[in-house]
């Protein structure tokens, strides 16, 4: 797509004000002119120019343009003058730990990319990003037939990964171009995280954090709506084989159906969703369903006059806010297990879990971090925003049972993620940007 496309789009260097915006607090003087000195040092067009190279890098889990979004990322962070660590990750040395959260796609290899601005010590705030997308899904679907080729229509961007989260990338990176530019003195460094693997277990955050890389806070841009989120439900996947006699389907009921059979677990497993969501957490009680269970896949018999002697399924189990991951999986093969039927007894369900295992997490109550990247939000030209909570899993948990408190705020919409009108409003991105620089100054500058 030609650059002059995006003229429009830039008009103003900053998202408009929201009108019932409350007023920032008393911050000091010499702080003031550190932070108009870097919300002069941005560049947009820069940091949609990062989007649009971002959104063409195919970067599929498990594919080898996972690999080589990482060397972009790499170089990047180099050209904006921060120190990089770029290693290749020991993926067996990871599966071997007891707490590797899984993966659910093969990989051959995966890098991890670290960058820090600022001078020696732990970094007073890390910005994570993950680089990694789902597929595509149906390519006649998409805006324009490619899901990487970014299209820009009325100040949205449409891409796979756009939302989901290569536009919080983006603002990651204009953020810390700001403050490098602006040149600001930082007393503290600040760590820039780019990682793979997020969206089947977090491989990538999981090594960052084995190979020893830290801070006192961190923010996660994944998308969040307008929203801060300071809390993550988990989930898992969980499999189950399901058993059945098999016979002629003239004379079924010599047999046994797996299918029918799977239908009575699923009655138990709906009534297990049911008593798990009938107490949310309050982070999450605005939604509908705060711990869902859903069943995504299912394959039965073999021949169509056949009694079916076997179904596989498979499905996501929501983890509660707070539960552990081991009370979570009891907790879903008790419910297997009840189900009052004497084929069943005779023949149990098999229950397995496979792929990622995402834990939840939460930022602990009145940590500053909260207040702080409200303020910066609202510092940045929006009203401030809700604080809720997310039904599903994210690298939060990884820095959060590392000890560093961690929360989420960036630009899009969740809706959209992983969709095939996947999209992100550019003026969100560059909001962000604008935040995320914020709070990293004040976190950091001397």
């Amino acid at each position: 797509m030609p650059d002059e496309q995006l003229q429009p789009i830039l008009s103003t260097s900053s998202p408009e004000p929201n009108a019932m915006s409350p007023q920032p607090g008393p911050v000091s003087q010499t702080l003031r002119r550190v932070e108009q000195a870097v919300l002069g040092a941005f560049e947009d067009e820069r940091i949609l120019a990062d989007l649009r190279e971002l959104v063409r890098i195919p970067s599929v889990d498990g594919t080898a343009a996972e690999n080589d979004v990482q060397v972009w990322a790499a170089q990047r962070l180099r050209e904006l003058g921060l120190s990089v660590d770029h290693w290749r990750i020991d993926l067996d040395e990871l599966k071997a730990d007891p707490e590797f959260p899984g993966m659910e796609v093969e990989r051959s290899q995966a890098w991890g990319v670290v960058g820090t601005l600022g001078p020696d010590g732990v970094p007073g705030l890390i910005l994570n990003g993950h680089l990694d997308v789902v597929p595509p899904g149906d390519l006649a679907l998409w805006p324009g037939g490619d899901p990487f080729e970014p299209v820009v229509a009325d100040g949205i961007l449409y891409g796979r990964g756009s939302c989901d989260m290569k536009g919080g990338v983006a603002a990651i990176l204009g953020a810390v171009h700001a403050i490098a530019a602006a040149g600001i003195e930082l007393a503290r460094p600040i760590a820039v995280h780019t990682v793979v693997g997020e969206e089947d277990g977090g491989v990538g955050t999981f090594a960052t954090l084995r190979r020893g890389h830290r801070g006192d806070a961190c923010l996660i841009a994944e998308p969040t709506a307008g929203r801060v989120i300071p809390a993550n439900s988990g989930s898992l996947t969980f499999r189950l084989e399901v058993s059945g006699l098999a016979t002629h389907g003239s004379t079924r009921t010599r047999g046994v159906s797996a299918i029918d059979a799977f239908e009575r677990v699923n009655a138990a497993l709906r009534e297990l969703e049911t008593a798990r969501n009938a107490d949310p957490h309050p982070l999450l009680a605005h939604l509908d369903l705060a711990n869902p269970l859903s069943v995504g896949l299912i394959r039965a018999g073999d021949w169509a006059s056949t009694v079916p002697d076997s179904l596989i399924t498979e499905g996501r189990y929501g983890v509660r806010l707070g539960e552990d991951v081991a009370a979570a999986k009891k907790a879903f093969e008790a419910a297997v297990a009840s189900v009052d039927d004497e084929w069943l007894r005779k023949n149990p369900v098999k229950v397995t879990w496979p792929g990622g295992i995402f834990a939840s997490g939460a930022l602990a109550d009145g940590h500053p971090l909260l207040g702080e990247t409200l303020a910066a939000a609202v510092d940045a030209g929006v009203a401030e925003p809700e604080v809720r909570g997310g039904p599903y899993g994210s690298d939060l948990r990884h820095y959060t049972a590392a000890g560093i408190p961690t929360l989420q705020y960036g630009p899009g919409d969740v809706r959209y993620a992983h969709a095939v009108d996947e999209h992100v409003r550019l003026a969100e991105v560059l909001h962000c940007a604008r935040a995320y620089a914020l709070l990293a100054v004040r976190r950091c500058a001397a």
